[in-house]
């Protein structure tokens, strides 16, 4: 069977692509800098069944998405994002599952001269086991070394590239020499859609936790605000309430108004010891539960040490 010819390759890549986009409410727009062919094959077969990977030519994947948004006006959030050797991965099932596999896909990578380094790269204090003619390689990078049993010994870590540098040759040289392989490239996530709304990746780090915090802290604020203010809401009425009461039990302390809540404070005010033998009797029946705790404790060590079966005259 001969090769399809271009027009045809075309055109079925865009049907794939209208494809992929109506299946799958769900993608990530990926980084392929620096992934060879094998490594795609890896990631592809790892994602087999859960993920699509698509990659293709800028320009025919905004061709495609133009061309299909009449359908869903959502797809134009996506243009912006695809610039650079940029592809897809469509996915159907949990974004963090599919995300973990990505990042178990990256492979270690030697520095090699002219590379933009994505991450710092430090070289730590050891004894290289290089001869001591190799010195003028670490005096080019200014990395303090001595001389130790005949070797050459880095004594401080040296910190050689930051995120963005250009690996020059010395550099990609010397980390050869100490193999040291700096750099782990694979598809990395720039931007996450799903169903319509295209966001950052660190968005998928957000626990149930974390909203659950920052919604009771902004409902505490709320609440501060509207007490200080005296402007009653659902957030601060609970603490008007409250406050209303403790304000009523100050009332009947120091007048004879009486009711039902406000009946034990008024006996303890006349009479002091009342709130002293409570108090007195509170402490022996923590003071119990303490003990209690530290027995059953003390019962458990006892029988863990029994179960080892070892004695120290055996």
């Amino acid at each position: 069977m001969g090769r399809e010819n271009k027009t045809t390759w075309k055109a079925n890549y865009f049907l794939k692509v209208v494809q992929l986009l109506d299946e799958y409410p769900k993608c990530f727009i990926v980084g392929a800098d620096n992934v060879g062919s094998k490594q795609m094959q890896q990631i592809r077969m790892s994602l087999r069944g859960i993920a699509v990977v698509l990659m293709g030519k800028n320009t025919m994947m905004r061709k495609a998405i133009r061309g299909h948004i009449e359908n869903n006006s959502n797809l134009e959030k996506i243009l912006p994002h695809i610039k650079g050797n940029v592809g897809f991965v469509f996915t159907k099932g949990d974004l963090n599952e599919i995300r973990d596999k990505l990042t178990e896909s990256k492979v270690r990578a030697p520095a090699r001269a002219g590379a933009i380094a994505p991450c710092e790269v430090i070289i730590p204090a050891q004894n290289t086991g290089l001869g001591p003619e190799k010195t003028s390689f670490f005096q080019a990078l200014s990395i303090p070394t001595k001389i130790s049993k005949g070797t050459i010994e880095i004594i401080n870590d040296v910190p050689i590239l930051k995120p963005g540098d250009k690996v020059g040759a010395s550099e990609a040289t010397l980390l050869n020499m100490l193999n040291i392989s700096p750099f782990s490239y694979g598809l990395l996530i720039e931007q996450v859609y799903d169903s319509g709304s295209i966001f950052s990746p660190e968005i998928l780090d957000i626990k149930p936790e974390d909203l659950r915090a920052k919604f009771q802290a902004g409902v505490a604020n709320l609440a501060a605000v509207c007490l200080s203010v005296g402007y009653p809401t659902i957030a601060s009425a609970p603490h008007s309430i409250a406050n209303g009461f403790k304000n009523l039990l100050a009332l009947a302390a120091t007048t004879d108004v009486e009711f039902k809540e406000a009946e034990t404070i008024k006996e303890y005010i006349k009479d002091p010891s009342k709130f002293a033998a409570a108090a007195a009797s509170a402490a022996p029946a923590a003071a119990a539960k303490t003990e209690k705790k530290e027995e059953v404790k003390k019962e458990e060590s006892e029988e863990s040490d029994d179960d080892i079966g070892l004695s120290l005259f055996d």
